[in-house]
């Protein structure tokens, strides 16, 4: 029976990853869990020799990253990062022996991995010859300390009982309220205990747009702003049939629309 180990300081990334190897490897055993990169350092120093056959690695730990994490591993096991870099960075990735997941993860793409999994796993752990572990890890390191998105990816969100991982290009707008966080898509509704203030710190804002003290937009999705008075403005949404109120004090990011 195939042996694995899961390295990532996010919980439900954990638990999200384990349930869909559940369904799509089911022969596949998780023996292992590290809740960020020392305690991943610690596991992997306990197992000596008998480290599981494949580890999924986080880019992003505390206390080590994913590829420090690698380093320590070797070519005595299989490795999967497991990342939010962009489409620039993948470039790396599909570049050497070393597989890669994206956030948040897709049975398909999931499926792929698993398959390349069980074909490498019929013979030893190997790189390609013109290519070194050491060299590919410090390649990596290199593309992705370049890339690296600046900026949130995607949001945990709850819909009732439900935990979404949601692509932040889906998002639409965000609304508060005293104590919640409303998050919109074309598809519903859900809700993070984050204020509007901490988000506008981690999004781009190329991309969203304060407009209210409560309201912050997706500039992508407006459809068109319908002018009022007063120095004020609605925006029409793609996909929704509400619109969203602009106040004064951010009417000037719309004068030329």
């Amino acid at each position: 029976m195939p042996t694995a180990m899961i390295a990532d300081d996010e919980a439900l990334l954990r638990h999200h990853l384990k349930a869909k190897l559940a369904l799509l490897w089911p022969e596949l055993e998780i023996i292992m869990e590290a809740e960020h990169g020392l305690h991943a350092q610690e596991l992997i120093s306990a197992a000596g020799d008998n480290l599981p056959d494949v580890v999924f690695l986080d880019i992003h730990m505390p206390g080590m990253t994913g590829l420090e994490v690698a380093r320590l591993i070797g070519k005595r096991a299989h490795i999967v990062f497991v990342t939010a870099f962009n489409q620039y960075a993948i470039e790396a990735f599909e570049r050497g022996a070393i597989d890669y997941l994206l956030k948040p993860f897709e049975n398909a793409r999931l499926s792929e991995t698993i398959l390349r999994l069980k074909e490498r796993m019929q013979s030893p752990v190997n790189l390609p010859a013109t290519v070194g572990l050491e060299s590919m890890l410090s390649d990596l390191s290199k593309v992705l300390k370049l890339n690296a998105p600046s900026y949130l990816q995607w949001i945990k969100a709850s819909v009732g009982n439900t935990v979404r991982l949601i692509p932040i290009d889906e998002v639409l707008y965000f609304h508060s309220d005293e104590k919640y966080t409303c998050v919109t898509m074309a598809d519903g509704e859900a809700l993070v205990r984050k204020p509007i203030k901490e988000l506008l710190l981690e999004l781009d804002s190329a991309q969203f747009w304060q407009i209210h003290r409560s309201t912050i937009v997706n500039a992508r999705a407006v459809l068109g702003v319908v002018r009022g008075e007063r120095d004020q403005a609605d925006l029409l949404l793609k996909g929704r049939s509400e619109t969203l109120t602009v106040s004064r004090n951010y009417i000037h990011l719309f004068r030329q629309m």
